[in-house]
């Protein structure tokens, strides 16, 4: 299973008006419900792909001992590639998949609203959270029974 996964407003709730708690590597610490919510997702067959705009800033080991370091082992990973035309959400998405040959299962988990405007086979698999919240139980549910569903590669 693929999840494509956000940072900030996904396991970094933006509070704008609440300094973000920042751990020793410089990155803010993630949300105790929404590291929670993330390891009832993955398993060993889990890869992780980053959609985060901060994916560029660190190597995957780097953002595997991020995660190791607030409580989420994470065994592959990898990340949308760089984005220096600054394209959107949205795009970067659209390119992964216009690029790559799906052959797994999949969700993506982000904050970002313009995803709304995903075609209807990716929608039907995003899990939209609040920026101010992040990813919760509730989120989790929905995610398994997107997951339930019988897959059919595109």
């Amino acid at each position: 299973m693929l999840i494509f996964l956000d940072i900030d407003g996904v396991m970094v709730p933006a509070k704008g008006w609440k300094s973000l708690e920042l751990l020793q590597d410089g990155f803010p610490a993630f949300s105790s419900k929404a590291v929670g919510a993330l390891q009832q997702l993955i398993n060993e067959a889990t890869t992780i792909i980053l959609t985060t705009s901060h994916k560029s800033n660190y190597s995957i080991d780097q953002w595997k001992g991020i995660f190791e370091k607030r409580g989420v082992a994470i065994g592959k990973m990898t990340s949308l590639g760089p984005n220096p035309h600054n394209i959107s959400r949205l795009d970067e998405i659209l390119n992964w998949f216009e690029n790559n040959q799906l052959e797994e299962d999949f969700i993506i988990i982000d904050d970002d609203k313009g995803l709304n405007a995903l075609p209807v086979f990716l929608k039907e698999k995003l899990i939209l959270t609040s920026p101010l919240i992040g990813l919760t139980n509730e989120h989790v549910q929905v995610a398994k029974s997107i997951l339930s569903k019988v897959f059919q590669p595109a």
